[in-house]
Parts: C-alpha cells; sequence; structure tokens
C-alpha cells in the first residue's frame, strides 16, 4: 500500500513537472500529443527503474547481514553486537590468525642453517637436539636411521617438514656413557 501511494507521489511528480497548475499540463497535452505519450513512456521507465534500484539494495542489504550473522556465528560474541564492534574483533581475530601462521612458517619451514645442542647431560645419558636441513631426497630416512644406529643414540623424539624440495628434521637423541665412554667427542 505504502508502494504504491509512493509510486503515485513520483507519476504525478514526473507528470507536472515543476508546474503547479494543471491547466498548464492540460493546455500542453492538447498541443503536444506525441510529447505527452513520450512523457508517460519515461515515467513508466522512471517508475521500473526506482523499483530496480529499491530492490537491489534490498538484495544488497540482506547479502551484507547475511554475511555478518556468518561472522557473529564464528566469533565469540553476542548475537546483538553491533556492526562496527563486530567488524572490529573480525580485525583483530585475522591479525591473530596471521601472527600465529607467521610464528608457526618460522618453526617448521627447512631453513639453510643447522642446530646442535645439548639439551641434558645426566649421569649416564646425554640427550642432543639436532636441527637440519637438506636436500629432499628418497632415501634421507634410511640414511638418517644408519647412522642413528651407527653411533648407538636412541632416537626419542623426530618431526620432519618437508617443502619445496628441502627438508628440515628435528631430532632429540639420546647417547649412553656406557656405549661412548667419554662424551666430550660427541660434542
Amino acid at each position: 500500500m505504502q508502494q504504491e501511494i509512493s509510486d503515485q507521489i513520483f507519476s504525478s511528480f514526473l507528470t507536472r513537472g515543476f508546474c503547479s497548475s494543471s491547466t498548464t499540463t492540460t493546455t500542453t497535452s492538447s498541443f503536444y500529443p506525441s510529447i505527452i505519450e513520450e512523457d508517460t513512456i519515461s515515467q513508466d521507465k522512471a517508475l521500473a527503474a526506482l523499483r530496480n534500484h529499491k530492490e537491489a539494495e534490498r538484495k544488497r542489504r540482506a547479502r551484507i547481514n547475511s554475511h555478518l550473522s556468518m561472522l557473529r556465528n564464528l566469533l565469540p560474541c553476542n548475537s546483538k553486537t553491533d556492526k562496527a564492534t563486530l567488524l572490529a574483533k573480525v580485525v583483530q581475530r585475522v591479525k591473530e590468525l596471521k601472527q600465529q601462521t607467521l610464528e608457526l612458517s618460522n618453526e617448521s619451514l627447512p631453513s639453510e642453517t643447522d642446530e646442535f645442542s645439548v639439551l641434558n647431560f645426566d649421569n649416564g645419558r646425554t640427550i642432543f637436539k639436532v636441527l637440519f636441513c637438506c636436500e629432499d631426497r628418497p632415501d634421507l630416512m634410511q640414511d638418517l636411521v644408519e647412522t642413528l644406529k651407527s653411533l648407538k643414540m636412541k632416537t626419542l623424539y623426530a618431526d620432519m617438514s618437508t617443502i619445496g624440495g628441502r627438508t628440515r628434521n628435528v631430532l632429540i637423541v639420546a647417547a649412553d656413557k656406557e656405549h661412548h665412554g667419554d662424551d666430550s667427542h660427541l660434542l
């Protein structure tokens, strides 16, 4: 009902233009009948364009509200949270996730450097942490196992990451004093 009234007001505005008297329109219509027909067609086009614009805006708002609703479900927030607060929370969460990604990538990506450290030196056992990076190859695991066996070391922890043809290996191994005697040659 309100849409029809709005369309009627718009239509009457287009019909009358900026003239306030209806006699001018009547007089104009008797002298220029083809102009009146063109006015009617242009009014219909204007009304159709107005309706299309309103419908497009309604759909756009519905899409935005749908996405905001999905964001509310993804984040721990109240369903009554206003849009600005919700977007601020989303920005903060994205920053946190980017930081976590950066930290994880720094920990697991192969590099050019190797590290070797002694974690613990007990009465009968030395525990080493070895981090090394090398080109990935099919027989790498076999060579690694054979090397550790030849050194009579026990693997306590192993982590391998392969990206772009490079492998990052983190090993925590233990050496018993009885198998190695003086541990100073291992350092």
